[in-house]
């Protein structure tokens, strides 16, 4: 359902990096991740979004996430952001 908004163009950032950001600043509202991504990468992401009370949910491949996200390549991670 949630994926849908990533399709729908909901305001939203791409990448470990700046998801990571959203999640500190508290401006992450949603946060998917990719099952295939690498553990390193998206573990401290899991953890941010536990810290931060914030619901995650996962994305089949990098590859799919990146298409929801409107990119030709794969994303490990994406946010929708608050209004």
């Amino acid at each position: 359902m949630s994926v849908e908004l990533l399709k729908a163009g909901a305001k939203h950032v791409i990448g470990v990096k700046q998801t990571a950001k959203a999640i500190e600043k508290g401006t992450a509202k949603i946060v998917f991740i990719a099952k295939d991504a690498d553990a390193c990468v998206i573990d401290p992401l899991i953890a941010a979004c536990a810290e931060a009370n914030l619901v995650y949910e996962t994305v089949a491949s990098m590859q799919e996430l990146g298409k929801l996200c409107g990119i030709h390549v794969g994303a490990a991670a994406a946010a929708i952001l608050k209004d």
